[in-house]
């Protein structure tokens, strides 16, 4: 995902003289080329993202189109006031790159397990969030996102990849969800990478007779009402997926949709980290294993809702 959000700044560098990228004192073997070309638009502010933003915002004023980079809990939980003060009072073009949303950097333990920035910073007016699944979605909405006006939040895995296929000359469009596939018994409505153990617990749900329909959720904020309520009036039970907590996150936006719009479902069903730390370490998948979240924890627990309702 590093690599095509690099690709896609590139691209926006060169036809914007503007256009800055700030990091704390991270990417490392990522940005050397982007320094290379553009020198005079790259900064490192050090280990230092209060400062970072404080910096971000004078330069947004200014007029520059400003991505700032660093781990995602650094890149928010330790810089929320400047976020919300500096960045979005006054709605100005600043894009927060999080590398490492989720369990992404799992053997480092919770202090660098992302799992609660979805929910902190969807409370903030006039921000955009993206939880992009693969590195398509990535490179697309970073080019969105510097087009977009307003404070943009961009949730980078860095351990996962996958690749998800996608349809001929598909375009992308911040706050329009993608549908993965088609499936008439349950809606599955995931973000982040972990949309791949969706669209696998999608496979094994099939051997079952339940068709599940798959939806990567890319953008959180702005939510994608119209498709949430296509998925509950034409299956009538949905599942959210999130590696994230339960709270706050893409499963409570789903579900407010749901009760504010009086759909009729016969279930619904929260997966992601349940009002706990994730006081283990080890790698994003077995993070995933062990919290019940993976595409096997994902199959069984839309098997047992299917089983109750």
């Amino acid at each position: 995902m590093r690599d095509a959000f690099l690709q896609s700044l590139i691209k926006l560098a060169e036809d914007n003289p503007k256009l800055m990228l700030l990091t704390g004192d991270l990417g490392f073997g990522v940005f050397e080329k982007f320094i290379e070309q553009f020198p005079k638009q790259y900064l490192n502010m050090g280990v230092a993202e209060q400062n970072m933003m404080g910096v971000a915002s004078g330069l947004a004023m200014e007029g520059h189109t400003i991505f700032t980079y660093s781990i995602a809990n650094f890149a928010t939980f330790r810089c929320l006031e400047q976020i919300r003060n500096d960045a979005c009072y006054h709605g100005l073009n600043i894009n927060m790159v999080a590398s490492g949303g989720g369990f992404s950097y799992g053997t480092h333990g919770m202090s660098h397990h992302a799992t609660e920035d979805l929910g902190i910073l969807r409370v903030l007016p006039d921000i955009t969030i993206v939880a992009p699944s693969d590195a398509w979605e990535a490179g697309q909405a970073t080019s969105a996102l510097a087009q977009t006006d307003g404070v943009g939040y961009l949730r980078l895995e860095k351990s996962l990849a996958p690749t998800i296929p996608k349809r001929e000359n598909e375009v992308f469009e911040l706050g329009k969800a993608r549908c993965l596939r088609e499936g008439k018994d349950v809606a599955i409505i995931a973000c982040g990478s972990i949309v791949a153990d969706a669209l696998r617990a999608a496979d094994m749900l099939a051997e079952h007779q339940i068709q599940a329909r798959v939806i990567s959720m890319h953008t959180i904020k702005p939510l994608d009402t119209a498709e949430i309520i296509f998925c509950a009036k034409q299956t009538q039970a949905i599942v959210t997926v999130e590696e994230h907590m339960i709270d706050g996150g893409l499963g409570s936006a789903v579900a407010e949709i749901c009760l504010e719009s009086s759909l009729p479902l016969k279930f619904f069903h929260r997966i992601g980290l349940n009002n706990t730390f994730s006081a283990i370490v080890g790698d994003q998948q077995f993070l995933r294993h062990k919290y019940s979240m993976d595409a096997e924890a994902i199959m069984h627990k839309t098997l047992q809702a299917w089983h109750r309702k």
